[in-house]
């Protein structure tokens, strides 16, 4: 194993022995250049040395936990409704209808993947959501699929890129994720291969130290409403499309004050919404009420989104998939989202090309 630490001890011994040299005057030009040299080598060595650590033993999440999740009635109904109204797993991992209003969900697509997310959104890199039916995974072990969406790595130890928030879902309770896992078991299975990510450079190196073990937490009664109204907010990932980012990073002290940009090519560009409660740029002056009505439009069973024009509204906002929510979750999730530090952020919702 490559030891990290002996390097940079390495390291700053070279880089004090040469100053030590240079400030004593001993320098002749002939030993000038061999100090200079041992210098390169070293610094080559060293950089050589901490990228192969980086991309040979990271990332380091342990192995899969050896686990059998037992498919139950109860689990496959919890796993369903997370998976299509909560972490909105179909949501990357199906084909989107991107003539109609917020995207929908192909019908026979649940699952297959291949939506892809690039430079165009932003992304250092173009990612590619996996096949998820039971054909994309079918050697894939219960604890192999547990520990991809928990730490971001996957059966076969490559890190993810985190577009999907393993990191929230890594914070849920193990038994919501055991239904999920129940849930994409039971989808009807696609035979569809997709392309592999592609991390642009640096990114390729850094994704590797990105992973992490979580540290899982139990659902709260929701009767303590504040807790389990952040439990369902970091389930449902809101703060990664809701805070602007800079090349796959979110702007500290920007956390889901909006202004995120989704480019839709010929559509337009659409940022996301402050979703902070300041008073006049993000939902301070909203109610319970207003939060459950932006929802329930799309809840109606008489909803069909509409198709969208060129150069009108489009939204990567999955409104059909969201509203399936209760209320007693979306209640929940306001009363934690007014309970954030207000940030003043104006946002351009939506800009035609």
């Amino acid at each position: 194993m490559y030891d990290y630490q002996a390097c940079k001890i390495v390291g700053y011994i070279l880089i004090f022995f040469i100053f030590d040299v240079i400030f004593k005057n001993e320098l002749n030009s002939k030993t000038m250049k061999k100090v200079l040299l041992i210098f390169v080598i070293a610094l080559v060595a060293i950089i050589g040395g901490l990228l192969s650590y980086v991309k040979l033993l990271l990332p380091d999440v342990g192995p899969a936990p050896d686990i059998k999740v037992e498919i139950t009635p109860a689990r496959l109904k919890r796993g369903e409704y997370l998976a299509n109204a909560v972490c909105v797993c179909m949501d990357c991992h199906s084909k989107r209808d991107w003539t109609k209003f917020s995207g929908p969900p192909v019908v026979g697509t649940l699952g297959q993947g291949g939506e892809v997310f690039n430079q165009d959104f932003g992304f250092p890199g173009s990612f590619i959501s996996k096949n998820i039916t039971p054909a994309g995974i079918k050697d894939w072990s219960d604890g192999e699929i547990f520990r991809t969406i928990t730490t971001g790595v996957n059966k076969y130890g490559k890190a993810l890129f985190p577009i999907m928030p393993y990191m929230h879902y890594g914070q849920m309770d193990k038994e919501d994720l055991y239904s999920i896992i129940a849930y994409i078991r039971s989808l009807q299975p696609i035979e569809k291969a997709n392309e592999e990510s592609k991390p642009d450079f640096p990114m390729n190196f850094i994704l590797n130290t990105i992973p992490s073990k979580q540290e899982m937490t139990k659902l709260p009664s929701p009767t303590d409403k504040l807790a389990y109204g952040k439990y369902m907010w970091n389930a449902s990932g809101c703060t990664e499309c809701h805070t602007k980012q800079e090349k796959g990073k979110q702007i500290p002290g920007m956390e889901m004050a909006g202004g995120f940009e989704f480019n839709l090519g010929p559509m337009g560009i659409v940022r996301s919404t402050n979703l902070t409660p300041d008073v006049e740029t993000g939902i301070g002056s909203w109610t319970e009420q207003n939060f459950l009505d932006r929802f329930h439009v799309y809840a109606d069973s008489a909803y069909v989104p509409h198709t969208v024009e060129k150069g009108a509204m489009q939204t990567v906002m999955p409104w059909v998939m969201y509203a399936k929510m209760t209320d007693e979750d979306l209640s929940a999730i306001f009363a934690y989202l007014k309970t954030l530090p207000p940030v003043k952020n104006q946002v351009e919702k939506f800009t035609a090309h």
